[in-house]
């Protein structure tokens, strides 16, 4: 893989949800935990506090949310998914034959999908990067995290809809 950075893709909605979670979690949620940990600091000795431990789990989980959205919102191209052309492109839904079995999934960051059930696979991961720029028809393989290698054939690649 070459060393270029690639952007990540947000629909406008998947912005905006993000950029609200945000915002809540920048606001009335830091406010909240903060109330938390303090209502469990006054309960006396914190070695043997589990609400107190609890909370302040809680609040490292937030804080790295925190970060992770803003760095994302900060990073991110908004607009319009691309129009398929054939070509495998970050925020297009491929149909693909990975080890035998035919899978359907939206190539880019999970934000994207939101609640959806569609399957999100990162332009980043072994099997992003294998594809990336192949047009249908074409058949590739990875080396997958347990050492196997993992054929896969492109069938499909449309449009992301949102759906």
């Amino acid at each position: 893989m070459s060393n270029e950075v690639r952007e990540t893709w947000l629909t406008q909605d998947a912005y905006n949800r993000l950029k609200d979670e945000l915002e809540h979690l920048s606001g009335p949620a830091r406010v909240d935990i903060a109330h938390k940990i303090e209502a469990a600091r006054e309960e006396g000795d914190l070695k043997e506090n589990g609400g107190y431990h609890a909370a302040k789990d809680e609040q490292g989980k937030m804080e790295a949310r925190i970060r992770d959205l803003t760095h994302l919102l900060k990073t991110a191209t908004v607009g319009e998914a691309p129009e398929s052309t054939g070509q495998v492109v970050i925020g297009t839904v491929i149909t693909a034959t990975v080890f035998g079995d035919e899978e359907v999934f939206l190539l880019g960051n999970r934000e994207i999908a939101g609640d959806s059930d569609l399957n999100v696979y990162s332009e980043k991961s072994p099997l992003g990067e294998a594809i990336l720029g192949l047009r249908v028809g074409d058949s590739t393989s990875y080396i997958a995290p347990n050492g196997k290698e993992i054929p896969v054939s492109i069938l499909k690649v449309e449009t992301y809809t949102g759906e």
